[in-house]
């Protein structure tokens, strides 16, 4: 079994929605949910748009292997309406986005794949939902935890939890 953890964010249309119906997806065709942190609410990164983004972070426990996973998961954005530009130079507004930030302990670099992703530790909307549910897991590559990648992170862009019904109670 391998232990997988991802991103999910987007910054078009009902994004709570969206997130769930991901989540729920992800769940049915790539294995059993271990933990999952909140919504964040951030500021777009690396370019502007009026919209903010919501993110949360989820690892599952799956029998897939790394480029597998990453097949099904453009596969989930696909269905649930993204679109990718050919030409885009950068960053773009998205309905979902479903990154590996994570797989296992390993390090992979392949032409199509990078993990661990190698700008998580550049974004506060990745780490802080990170630091939620898993602040000692050590980056494979930086050999720091997660805890010690947030204070040290120069993102300054705005980044806060949601305060949602699914997480009153926690």
């Amino acid at each position: 079994m391998n232990t997988v953890t991802l991103l999910l964010g987007g910054n078009i249309g009902d994004m709570q929605r969206t997130l769930n119906t991901a989540e729920r997806m992800i769940l049915e065709e790539l294995g059993s949910l271990l933990v999952a942190s909140s919504i964040y609410e951030s500021e777009p990164w690396g370019f502007e748009s009026k919209q903010w983004f919501l993110n949360k972070v989820m690892v599952i426990c799956s029998m897939q292997e790394a480029s597998e996973i990453l097949l099904n998961c453009q596969r989930i954005e696909q269905l649930l309406g993204r679109t990718r530009k050919n030409n885009c130079i950068g960053y773009e507004s998205r309905i979902i986005d479903i990154d590996i930030l994570f797989f296992n302990n390993e390090i992979i670099k392949l032409p199509h794949l990078i993990i661990p992703h190698p700008k998580l530790h550049l974004r506060k909307f990745t780490l802080m939902p990170l630091q939620e549910i898993m602040p000692e897991f050590i980056h494979p590559v930086i050999g720091e935890n997660i805890e010690i990648l947030l204070k040290e992170c120069n993102d300054i862009s705005l980044c806060r939890r949601m305060i949602t019904k699914t997480n009153l109670h926690r």
